[in-house]
């Protein structure tokens, strides 16, 4: 049978067919290729693995034994094989070193790394506190040592993206902040001012060129950060525009020397505690040096929790090459954290050869691994008592914490469904545990390749996840997981107030408490509305607008009941912001490709609501003068009949701009002009935009 999902999950048919506790998995397989079936999983490569953690016994198994892209399942061997040779209680150790007996005054403080991926500002002032305390006053050299590691960066599959994005940050025996900056623009008091623009850490590491200006209410923020390495400086570009009123901006980029970045925030650390500091450069403390003060960090499984929990590239490329350099000896590299942890992997039965691990945070297309081996790493791993805890509570509890906070909420897997996610073009992965209504505990593995849209696919990945946590209920029992997982209107009871239900909702999220957060992800998750649910998928976001898992749960939810926004719309007439299409204008002046498809589609739809389309219209427009170029690219990305249908709302949107002369005219005219591929579409999207604009301008004047 085929099955289709709409909100959450549409269970009840899938669980109707779950086995009570004692009876044979027949009905659970049945209800597992189901989902498979009837989703996008069907299209695409799929591996899934699901195992007892015990016996090993095999509950569904569909291509076990695949090598998939896992992403950033990876993790999941990388963390076990840290905690297994390094142990949990293993810490990171930062030395400061001096070559004299005096401390009070030093032509040399060195400062050796130990490849700590947790050391952050505030850590550093307290060093810098600590080495006042213990008598220093002066330094003529500030000398930062990173040889416990080799000079490589980045590691293998870095090298296929470009960007200079946080979670692309370089490796280092030296480390601060995750080797990240952080950047805040805030909007000036009138139009045409230029941003203020601020670092967290400052330090004279960095050369800022503000390049942003403060625009009207009525604009679309888009605020672009480049940063790279000139000399022994990193230079900050900052450009693009905020309007007048709006929320700082808060962006984080990564920096390209760890060492000197470190150096250079403890120098501005130590001058603040009255510290007089000369130079920061690179070299190596002597042998004889002596060792002044130790920075330790937390133990390895608080890291190991931290890292999966939020799935942090840059720790688990740390915790790789911390491997090679424990177990090979220094300097660790990619191939000596490999090494060792093929050696672990070794005693698990899977022989070298029969996966291909490059990396430690599953970047790009760079390793292989099938679910089989996934479900090998985790059942061992519970079967180890002292790693167990340890590596089990580092997972992300399904809609409680972690990168899967707002998934599964509402289902059997809440709260008892413990994975670590991987996403990446094309792939969706999930693997972890979970303890199902019988209270046993199943190891599984779902690796999704080639997947032809991730929101389908990320929902019937979850759907499989809440079908295992509720297998083995009761067969009474079995009703009431689909009654409140199955999305379905308000009652009639209470569609008269859901108007102001809703009203108040946004109002909690736009008042920028932060702790109102729990609030509206608990309303959502006991939710079954689809109006409602996207309403509060969008507070979600609007209540943490610079969370990645709030950015997420809101295009998820829009991804799952686009037809759900036309009633949304009739509920909140006259809103200033237009609900859900507001949100997603924002996003979409970013430049991010997703929130600009889903932005596209919705232009490309049939609209009865005037009003509707005429914010999806402004939208689109706001967005061309933010992010043209990839305005541009999600048109002609979309089917041909979206992408016309949503040109002529740009049109439409264009026409009712106070700019007659709109920018984005300008930049479609050089797209054509350049000859490249997109070129042909530029011109053809101009011809219509012309044809198109007149007749729109006139629909919209007063008759």
């Amino acid at each position: 049978m085929t099955f289709a999902f709409r909100g959450t999950f549409l269970l009840a048919a899938l669980l109707a067919s779950t086995p009570a506790a004692g009876q044979p998995d027949a009905d659970l397989k049945a209800a597992f290729q189901s989902v498979v079936d009837g989703s996008p999983l069907a299209q695409a490569r799929t591996g899934i693995l699901v195992a007892t953690v015990d016996t090993g016994e095999v509950v569904y198994a569909r291509d076990p034994d695949a090598l998939l892209n896992p992403a950033s399942n990876v993790k999941l061997v990388t963390t076990a094989a840290a905690l297994a040779r390094l142990g949990p209680e293993y810490r990171f150790a930062t030395e400061f070193l001096v070559d004299g007996p005096s401390t009070r005054e030093l032509k040399a403080l060195y400062v050796r790394g130990r490849g700590d991926p947790s050391l952050v500002t505030e850590r550093l002032w307290a060093v810098a506190g600590d080495l006042w305390h213990l008598g220093l006053r002066r330094v003529d050299e500030l000398v930062l040592d990173d040889g416990y590691f080799d000079g490589d960066r980045f590691g293998p599959g870095f090298d296929q993206e470009d960007g200079d994005r946080a979670y692309l940050a370089p490796a280092g025996a030296l480390s601060l902040n995750f080797n990240a900056v952080e950047v805040h623009v805030t909007p000036a008091d009138r139009p045409g001012m230029r941003a203020s623009v601020e670092l967290e850490p400052m330090s004279q590491f960095f050369q800022v060129e503000n390049r942003t200006l403060t625009a009207g209410r009525s604009s679309r923020a888009r605020v672009m950060v480049s940063t790279r390495l000139e000399g022994e400086r990193e230079r900050v570009v900052v450009e693009g525009r905020v309007p007048v009123g709006s929320r700082p901006h808060l962006v984080w980029r990564r920096i390209d020397d760890p060492a000197l970045y470190l150096g250079h925030t403890l120098a501005a650390l130590l001058k603040l505690r009255g510290v007089t500091v000369g130079k920061v450069r690179a070299g190596r403390a002597p042998d004889e040096a002596r060792l002044l003060y130790v920075a330790q960090s937390d133990s390895l499984s608080e890291i190991v929790r931290r890292l999966n929990k939020t799935s942090n590239n840059f720790t688990a490329e740390q915790l790789l090459k911390t491997l090679g350099a424990e177990g090979k000896g220094p300097p660790g590299t990619w191939a000596k954290g490999v090494e060792v942890t093929e050696d672990f992997l070794a005693e698990l039965g899977l022989p070298r050869g029969t996966y291909v691990m490059r990396n430690g945070s599953g970047l790009n297309d760079t390793n292989r691994f099938s679910a089989r081996q996934l479900v090998a790493v985790l059942r061992a791993m519970w079967s180890r008592f002292p790693l167990q805890p340890e590596y089990v509570v580092s997972l992300p509890v399904a809609a409680r914490d972690g990168t899967i906070r707002w998934r599964m909420d509402g289902t059997a897997a809440a709260g008892r469904l413990r994975a670590k996610t991987g996403s990446l073009e094309g792939v969706v992965a999930l693997s972890g545990y979970v303890e199902n209504a019988a209270g046993k505990v199943l190891a599984f593995a779902v690796l999704v390749n080639d997947s032809p849209g991730r929101p389908g696919a990320l929902r019937a990945v979850d759907g499989l996840g809440a079908v295992l946590a509720a297998s083995g209920a009761p067969p009474a029992a079995q009703a009431l997981p689909a009654a409140t997982t199955t999305a379905r209107p308000a009652p009639a009871d209470l569609e008269a107030d859901l108007p102001q239900r809703l009203r108040t909702y946004y109002a909690l999220a736009r008042s920028g408490d932060v702790r109102n957060q729990g609030f509206l992800r608990s309303a959502l998750r006991r939710e079954t509305d689809p109006v409602t649910r996207l309403a509060l998928a969008e507070c979600a976001y609007l209540s943490d607008p610079d969370g990645e898992s709030s950015r997420r749960a809101f295009l998820d939810a829009l991804a799952a009941e686009p037809a759900a926004l036309p009633r949304l719309f009739a509920l909140l007439p006259g809103e200033p912001q237009p609900p859900v299409v507001s949100s997603l204008a924002d996003l979409g002046a970013e430049g991010s490709p997703e929130p600009l498809r889903r932005l596209v589609d919705l232009g490309g739809r049939e609209i009865p609501d005037e009003r509707l389309a005429t914010a999806i219209g402004d939208a689109l427009a706001g967005v061309a003068d933010s992010a043209p170029e990839e305005l541009v690219a999600a048109l002609r990305a979309a089917p041909p009949s979206v992408g016309e249908a949503a040109a002529g709302r740009l049109a439409a949107g264009l026409s009712r701009s106070d700019d007659k002369d709109h920018p984005f005219l300008a930049v479609l005219r050089a797209m054509a002009s350049r000859g490249d591929e997109a070129a042909e579409y530029a011109a053809r999207l101009s011809a219509q935009l012309d044809a198109e604009r007149p007749a729109a301008t006139s629909a919209s004047e007063p008759r």
